[in-house]
């Protein structure tokens, strides 16, 4: 498939879940429109924070302003 398909299919594809959303009333639609979790259904606002994410250690690994790590084409190269 050329990438002019896979733009018509994508298109195609939204513009058929906007059509199904506007067939429901006002308040399935806000319901259907709010993004589960695939497993237990619970709604994306309640699913919280990731706790064992790293900030300082993220901005490290990716050489921002928390320290010098390697970022770009330095961690690309690797050691040496």
């Amino acid at each position: 498939m050329t990438d002019r398909d896979y733009l018509w299919c994508a298109l195609n594809l939204l513009l058929d879940r906007e059509e199904e959303l506007s067939r429901l009333c006002p308040d399935c639609r806000e319901r259907a429109e709010r993004e589960p979790c695939p497993v237990c259904g619970e709604s994306r606002e309640n699913w919280g924070d990731n706790p064992s994410f790293d900030l300082e250690r993220f901005e490290r690994l990716k050489g921002g302003a928390g320290g010098d790590g390697l970022s770009g084409a330095a961690a690309a190269a690797g050691p040496g």
